[in-house]
């Protein structure tokens, strides 16, 4: 038998690797009996620290300083970029009147944040994934009895058109099985995905569990918290089988009158993670109304209506090109009126997600925010002006914005006054946006796309997150809409669909989430649409330029 370990499995001293372990060494992680301390401790007392067993991995391993190497570093600098520091480091003239905090606060307090991520992604989010993998292992597993049913009620149609109609079966047949591999691979690609996400939570967890296992300071304190990128699923996905459709026998139209495939039809079923909460589902199944239907109009006395946003149901901020920014209710009734800073009007407004109002001014390349009344600069720009804004599901703002020779466009992201991203070129490193000084109005889709409509450019571009290209839309070819395809608001639902107004063609385009026209909104006597914005409840609220009114619609069942 092996005497460093029995059936009990006895920690054993790693020096001697018989006499049952009595001590430890926090600071070189070895098992210790008492006749070996003296032998392990021999080279320097300092370097060493003895604890009883039980008490292991209870010492912290601090960073020596750089500085001074025979000192530990216990603090961290403020003002230096939370540098680590020793006691000899604090009293230097370099650190002559910074604010420090003690090394082991910061190693609790990420401690405390790891306890809690590995909490979140046990509890939480990996079984969130678990069911999602699940819910698609059982629609793989039903396709092929659901697609047999279909060929049985092919076969019945086609027994009673005798000879004449058996290529026309053996056609949609084939037709069939190539939906149905489209099928698979859609819900295969999406299981894969889930699955990639899950290897990845559980890398993330063994991770974690060598951390909180770990006194290293340095690793624990630089540990950055992966529950946003997780908590964000991607949409769930539902294919509906496709039906078959027969119709009476006609040998003048056999394939025609046969009957017809319908595609697949994909419901999108939107996840959103709360912490320490089930995850709650987002079902797409609002169908469009067939005439959208005129809900209220609200007179703001704008001569140029440029922008509208929503606090609420029944509550909205607009501003025109006048220094003033006004808050109405539902009913047209004014409740609060802003004067925006000396220089010009507002150019965009936006709420974030404390209620605040926040609004952009591009002749003095600064972005404002409103606080009980209050305003102050949230941030100025150099050689760059900002146009229009967009707060994010995240509490992001994203700003469009001009260079000062206006011939250069691009999509910044910030984190309160914090730059975060930079959007401005392709993968081949074309500019994304047209340079020039108009106006780029700017919206976050549910899947976190980023749409931007280019006026000037002609042009709704739509990123993913990342900043890469997804698509394009310029119009959809029309008798009725034979203007110049140039869009200025933009806006998105709760559907994922995207809204962009089309000011010389008097209408709204609705398009899908890939770009796909699914209907105008060309109603109501609609005059000159500009700004847009969509309330919780999906309604669509929409500035008339120069008659100065919000009409507010209903277009979804």
């Amino acid at each position: 038998m092996d005497p460093s370990s029995s059936a009990q499995d006895v920690h054993r001293c790693d020096l001697c690797e018989t006499t049952i372990v009595q001590s430890y060494c926090d600071l070189c992680l070895v098992n210790l009996c008492k006749p070996c301390i003296g032998e392990h401790i021999s080279d320097e007392y300092d370097k060493h620290k003895i604890v009883p067993f039980q008490k292991r991995r209870s010492t912290l391993i601090h960073s020596k300083c750089e500085t001074h190497p025979h000192r530990n570093c216990e603090f961290q600098c403020e003002d230096c970029n939370d540098m680590f520091v020793c006691s000899s480091c604090m009293a230097s003239n370099q650190h002559k009147g910074h604010n420090f905090v003690e090394v082991t606060e910061v190693y609790k307090a990420k401690k405390d944040d790891i306890k809690k991520d590995t909490k979140e992604l046990e509890n939480h989010i990996s079984p969130t994934y678990e069911e999602i993998a699940f819910d698609l292992e059982n629609q793989l597993a039903s396709i092929d009895g659901g697609y047999e049913k279909l060929e049985i009620t092919m076969s019945k149609q086609g027994e009673q058109w005798h000879r004449e109609i058996d290529i026309i079966v053996n056609k949609m047949k084939t037709e069939i099985s190539e939906i149905k591999v489209k099928h698979k691979e859609l819900l295969q690609k999406h299981l894969n995905e889930i699955k990639q996400i899950q290897s990845l939570i559980k890398e993330t967890l063994h991770a974690l569990g060598k951390i909180e296992e770990s006194t290293e300071v340095s690793p624990v304190i630089e540990y950055s918290s992966k529950i946003r990128e997780f908590s964000k699923p991607p949409p769930k996905v539902k294919v509906t089988l496709p039906t078959f459709i027969p119709k009476p026998i006609d040998r003048e139209k056999l394939y025609t009158l046969f009957g017809h495939i319908t595609p697949l039809s994909t419901a999108i079923e939107e996840q959103i993670l709360l912490q320490n909460q089930p995850y709650i589902l987002y079902t797409s199944d609002r169908e469009l109304l067939d005439e959208p239907e005129l809900v209220a109009t609200i007179h703001t006395g704008y001569r140029n209506l440029r922008s509208v946003t929503c606090v609420n149901e029944e509550r909205i901020w607009t501003s025109g090109m006048t220094k003033d920014i006004k808050c109405f209710n539902i009913k047209g009734t004014t409740l609060h009126t802003i004067l925006t800073k000396p220089g010009s009007y507002p150019d965009d407004i936006a709420v974030d997600s404390d209620g605040n109002l926040l609004y952009s001014d591009s002749e003095t390349r600064t972005v404002y925010k409103v606080k009980r009344s209050q305003t102050e600069e949230l941030f100025r720009l150099q050689g760059w002006k900002p146009v229009n804004l967009c707060v994010t599901s995240s509490g992001d703002l994203l700003v469009t914005m001009y260079s000062d020779d206006k011939t250069q466009s691009k999509v910044v992201r910030y984190s309160g006054s914090r730059e975060k991203q930079t959007i401005q070129f392709d993968d081949e490193g074309k500019p994304l946006y047209s340079g020039n000084s108009f106006i780029k109005y700017i919206t976050e889709n549910r899947n976190l796309d980023i749409c931007v409509a280019d006026c000037e450019g002609g042009a709704v571009v739509v990123v993913n997150q990342d900043g890469k290209l997804r698509w394009r839309y310029t119009g959809h070819p029309s008798v009725t809409k034979n203007k110049p395809f140039q869009p200025c608001g933009i806006t998105t639902d709760s559907q994922s669909r995207i809204l962009t107004a089309d000011k010389d063609n008097r209408c709204i385009h609705i398009l899908d989430q890939n770009g796909q026209i699914l209907r105008y909104i060309d109603n109501c006597d609609l005059e000159d649409p500009f700004g847009l914005c969509v309330d919780n409840n999906d309604n669509l609220l929409v500035c008339e330029l120069y008659k100065g009114n919000v009409k507010k619609f209903k277009y979804l069942k």
